[in-house]
This record gives C-alpha cells, sequence and structure tokens, in this order.
C-alpha cells in the first residue's frame, strides 16, 4: 500500500520500495563496462605496444563508439523495452570483448584494433540510464525521486569504486587481458538478469504516433545540450585521470598503485553522493551544478603540478568530491527538462557525453604522456572542465525550466506503466 511521506525520504525509505533490490543488484554487475572497459584497454594495449598513446587511442575508439550509440540504444529502449535491446547487447559485447583480447595479444596492426574497438564500445548497455528511468517511472511524483536521483550517483561513483581497482588488479597479477575478460563476463551475466526483471522495467511506447514530442530527439531540449557540454568535461577528467594515474604510476616504478589512486579519485565521487542524497537541499540544481563545477575546475588545475603520491592521491579525493554533486544536479534537471517517454535517451546523452569526453581525454592525455611526461597529462582535465565551465556559465538560463514547461512534460508520463512504491 502506497502512503505518504510525512519526513524527509532517505536512503532507507527508498530500498524499501518494492522490487527495487531485484534490478539494484544485477543492475551493479552489469554497469561495470563504463568502469572497467577504457582502463583494461589502456592496460592491454599498453602491455602489448608499449606506448601509452597507442593505448589511449584505442580506449578512445571504443569511447567515442560507446558515445554515438549509447543515445540510440535508449531510444529503441524507451520504444520496445529495455530487455528488447539489452539481451542482444550483451551478447554482442561479450563477442566484442573475446575479439578485442585475442587481437591484442596477436599484436595486430592498429588499424584492427580501432575495428574490434568499434562494437565493444558500441554495445555496452547503458545500465545506469536503465535504472534511472525505472526509477523515475516508479516514483513519478513521489519526493523520493530526487533520493533515487543520488543514489544512483552514489552506486555510479561505487563503480568507479570497484571498476578500475578490479581491472588493475586482475591485469597486473593474473595477466593484463583479465581485465577485460572479467568485464565481458560481468556484462554477459549482470545484463541477462537484468533483463529478466520485466516487471520494474518501463513500458515500451511503438506507438509513435501517440505524442508528436516523441519525433524529436531529447537532444533537442536546449537544456539537455547544455548538461552534454558539461558532462564532457566530466569526461575529461575521467579519462584523463585514468591514462595519467597509469603513467605517473609507471614512471615512479609502481604500477600497482594506479587503482589505490583512481580508487581515491573514486571514492570521492562516491562520498560526496552519499552527502548529496542525505543534504534536504534549499539551493537550486542549476546553481549546485555551477558551483561544483568551478570548484572542480579550481582542483582540477592543480594536478599537473602534484609529484608525489600521497598529494596526487589527496588531489582526487578532491576531484571527485566535486564530481558528484555536478553528476546528481545534471541527473536531476533531466527530470523536469524532458519528457518522461524520452527521459531514457537524455539520460544515455549524458552519460554518452561521459564516454566522449573520456574517449578524447585519454587520448591526448595519452599522447601527451607519451611525449612529456605524466604531468602534462593532467592538464587534460583541467582544459575540459575550464571549457565545460564557461559553456554552462554562459548558457545557464537554458536549464530553467517554467511551471508549464514542466506540466506539458509530466503530461507525457501516461505513456506506459508506473512501479507501485510503497514507502514505510
Amino acid at each position: 500500500m502506497s502512503t505518504t511521506v510525512t519526513e524527509r525520504p532517505g536512503y532507507g525509505h527508498l530500498l524499501r520500495t518494492p522490487r527495487a533490490w531485484t534490478f539494484l543488484l544485477p543492475g551493479f554487475a552489469a554497469r561495470q563496462p563504463f568502469a572497467m572497459l577504457t582502463i583494461s584497454i589502456v592496460l592491454l594495449v599498453q602491455h602489448t605496444t608499449g606506448s601509452y598513446g597507442t593505448a589511449g587511442a584505442v580506449s578512445a575508439v571504443a569511447g567515442v563508439s560507446m558515445a554515438l550509440f549509447a543515445p540510440q540504444n535508449g531510444r529503441l529502449a524507451d520504444r520496445f523495452g529495455q530487455a528488447a535491446v539489452l539481451v542482444p547487447g550483451v551478447l554482442v559485447h561479450a563477442a566484442a570483448v573475446i575479439l578485442l583480447i585475442a587481437l591484442a595479444l596477436a599484436q595486430v596492426p592498429l588499424w584492427a584494433l580501432f575495428a574490434a574497438a568499434v562494437p565493444a564500445g558500441a554495445s555496452v548497455p547503458q545500465i545506469g540510464p536503465m535504472v534511472r528511468a525505472r526509477w523515475a517511472a516508479g516514483l513519478e511524483g513521489s519526493p523520493l525521486l530526487g533520493t533515487a536521483t543520488a543514489f544512483e550517483s552514489v552506486t555510479d561513483e561505487f563503480t568507479f569504486v570497484v571498476g578500475p581497482v578490479l581491472a588493475t588488479a586482475v591485469c597486473t597479477t593474473v595477466h593484463p587481458a583479465a581485465g577485460l575478460a572479467a568485464e565481458g563476463v560481468l556484462t554477459l551475466v549482470g545484463g541477462l538478469l537484468f533483463a529478466a526483471q520485466r516487471r520494474t522495467q518501463p513500458a515500451g511506447n511503438r506507438d509513435a504516433g501517440r505524442c508528436a514530442q516523441q519525433h524529436a530527439s531529447a537532444l533537442s531540449v536546449p537544456g539537455v545540450r547544455v548538461l552534454a557540454a558539461a558532462f564532457l568535461g566530466v569526461g575529461a577528467v575521467f579519462g584523463g585521470m585514468q591514462v595519467s594515474l597509469t603513467a605517473f604510476t609507471g614512471e615512479i616504478g609502481q604500477p600497482g598503485l594506479n587503482g589505490l589512486l583512481y580508487g581515491a579519485f573514486a571514492a570521492g565521487n562516491m562520498l560526496a553522493g552519499v552527502a548529496c542524497g542525505a543534504i534536504a537541499w534549499r539551493v537550486s540544481p542549476q546553481r549546485r551544478l555551477l558551483v561544483a563545477y568551478t570548484a572542480l575546475t579550481a582542483v582540477t588545475s592543480l594536478l599537473w603540478s602534484a609529484h608525489a603520491v600521497p598529494l596526487l592521491g589527496g588531489l582526487g579525493l578532491l576531484a571527485g568530491l566535486c564530481i558528484a554533486p555536478v553528476l546528481i544536479s545534471g541527473f536531476t534537471l533531466v527530470d523536469t527538462l524532458v519528457p518522461a517517454a524520452a527521459r531514457t535517451e537524455a539520460f544515455t546523452w549524458l552519460t554518452g557525453a561521459v564516454a566522449l569526453g573520456q574517449a578524447a581525454a585519454a587520448t591526448t592525455a595519452g599522447q601527451l604522456a607519451d611525449r612529456y611526461g605524466a604531468s602534462a597529462g593532467f592538464l587534460v582535465p583541467l582544459a575540459g572542465t575550464a571549457a565545460a565551465l564557461v559553456t554552462v556559465g554562459m548558457l545557464r538560463g537554458r536549464l530553467r525550466t517554467r511551471a508549464s514547461g514542466r506540466i506539458a512534460a509530466r503530461g507525457t508520463s501516461g505513456v506506459g506503466h508506473r512501479v507501485p512504491v510503497a514507502v514505510d
């Protein structure tokens, strides 16, 4: 039975939502590719070629492919249902990962690695956006929706704690290809289990004629384009940090510290995400986004000058503390900017922007690290966040939503069904 929340809703209320755990647990395993794929490619290709630039370029191809195909996968999921898109997707991904491993170990020409990286990136399952779409469908109009947004950011950041550390650990202790192999297995098993939870997925909308708004892409919403620019900068931090930390720990002869340093960065994301979900915000998400981005740019401006492990770990932690508020504010704004029928697509545009920024940063940081050392690679997060901050600052007016706009967006939610929500 649904009841009214009389106190500020928290994580306890959220996790007592019926059937939530049926998609949260397999979803956590299935979303590991986003955190493991690029770093696993970097570690494998750098081992087989000896070049961080080449490794970054191959991982960038996978990232660009992920960014280009993610919104299309999201649109198909909105129309036909998540399981219909997810099941063939994880099967293709597993096969693509096996092919990429085989080609890398065979030391084939670079063009062959680029070709194999395309399907590996394109088939990455968009579990995070799919989980967010399930929460949005089930909690429509509930005060728990904001808590769910924060919880998903915490889950994403925890993924970025576990994924890179796991990938680095198995690559350095088992085999350089073990990270990609583990990523493929987690994707296949977790994805199929997640797809099997059909009762909680939003209903597909095959009748495009029911709503004229469905003919337009979610990217046609001006605010979504601004958020995509903001998330490109976040991707630049992720990609630049991954490659530069790998190069830095290699330079000092302690490659095993890579996972620890990146884990400190990701732990900052997770801690800030937990705090954001626990705070009853009186400040608008638009302002929170701008403040958090300003702080993130300030922290990344110091990374290039850090030459000691403790200092770099501390700065990474601070950068992580700034990223979570950016992500949470952005995803919160999507709920008010985008019609419900296009929400999965909107989420995938943002995660795709992160992947695209990550890919570009990995390539650029790899080239800089090869030529000038790891410190030069840390300039990439600064450049990415500074450019995104300027864009958000200049176009922040497009992130404001009028009441009439929100009503129109809510009106489209009649397409599909809602998952019943019980709150104690």
